[in-house]
């Protein structure tokens, strides 16, 4: 029996003065204590509390239950219950919005990861509302896949792979009371990406490009593009004080439910919700930078400008996000081995 504790404490400032986004300010703590028991060699089972407290808030924003059944064996693993999350799909950002690590840390349902030398795959459902008979909201599921493919050999000096991805969300259910149309929509990626390690004073350099696709797949259309596509262009540098990432976004009509805000052709603002973009052309600067504070605990500081060709504006945003990870033995149940984590 082990008790394992994350905790993750963040500050992420948007100064957006945009149409399709507003500017606005993340700032608080997220603790996830729970007990973890192995019952067999392969097996990890966790429960514990998801505990979520923004600053300047009298009461906790979300305080919920948490349950992991995890298999493992070889290359192959399947999580029941708390899914890894967020950041741990490998999703570029246009599809999964990188704010989920605070705004949507906790995800259930059912995930399937294949972990092998050059093939990864991450295969997930996050049921995110259940419907019950006579509700008066919809039934609301997300899910998708992740994968990578490599290319080049274990002892090549260029890294070369080729990512796809997809995602899919879902709002509708039969037992509703709602005279509401179900709505299905999907996104799509693929591209290639190539790195080589030790390059002068770099200790990364890569490149990457995606085409991207939306598709809605509803019966009856509440969004006023059908189907989008998108160029997304990437170059980063990794050094010993800092990294860099230089993006280029270019899309037309694309719509993207988990996907970052500034990437969209519809308005997700307060102020101009009805607000349309059919093209969108971005410039993002990306530099982070990771402060080890020893084995279980580290600081990372990003600031990130973006220019908008068309509004010939340059907004930003800043971030701060300190993650804590240990665990420690309570008392051993059997003498079992026990996976890597």
């Amino acid at each position: 029996m082990r008790l394992h504790l994350d905790a993750f404490t963040f500050f992420k400032d948007n100064e957006y003065f945009n149409k399709i986004i507003e500017g606005y300010t993340l700032f608080g703590t997220q603790l996830h204590p729970k007990l973890v028991y192995y019952p067999t060699a392969k097996l990890r089972l966790e429960a514990g509390v998801f505990l979520w407290q923004d600053f300047g808030k009298g009461r906790l924003q979300q305080a919920r239950p948490t349950f992991t059944a995890r298999y493992r064996s070889g290359a192959h693993e399947v999580v029941l219950g708390n899914i890894r999350g967020h950041l741990n799909h490998g999703y570029i950002e246009p599809l999964f919005n990188f704010e989920r690590v605070i705004l949507k840390r906790v995800e259930e349902g059912l995930q399937y990861r294949y972990l092998g030398n050059r093939v990864q795959l991450d295969t997930w459902v996050d049921w995110l509302r259940q419907q019950y008979r006579y509700s008066n909201y919809q039934e609301q599921i997300a899910g998708g896949f992740s994968s990578n493919f490599r290319l080049t050999g274990d002892n090549s000096p260029l890294t070369v792979s080729i990512p796809v991805q997809f995602t899919a969300t879902h709002n509708g259910g039969q037992i509703d009371t709602l005279d509401r149309p179900l709505q299905t929509l999907f996104n799509g990626a693929a591209g290639v990406y190539v790195s080589k390690d030790n390059v002068g004073p770099f200790s990364r350099l890569h490149l990457q490009a995606y085409g991207l696709g939306f598709k809605d797949r509803s019966f009856e259309y509440q969004l006023p593009y059908h189907q989008g596509t998108a160029l997304y262009l990437n170059a980063g540098a990794d050094t010993r004080w800092l990294n860099v990432l230089v993006s280029y976004w270019h899309g037309h009509k694309f719509v993207a439910p988990l996907g970052g805000d500034l990437y969209q052709s519809v308005s997700r603002s307060v102020g101009n919700p009805t607000y349309r973009e059919a093209t969108r052309q971005l410039l993002f600067v990306r530099l982070m930078r990771d402060f080890s504070l020893g084995e279980a605990a580290a600081i990372t500081v990003r600031l990130e400008p973006v220019y908008d060709f068309r509004a010939g504006s340059t907004e930003f945003s800043a971030g701060v996000y300190l993650n804590f990870r240990q665990e420690w033995l309570l008392g051993n149940v059997g003498k079992r081995a026990r996976w890597a984590q």
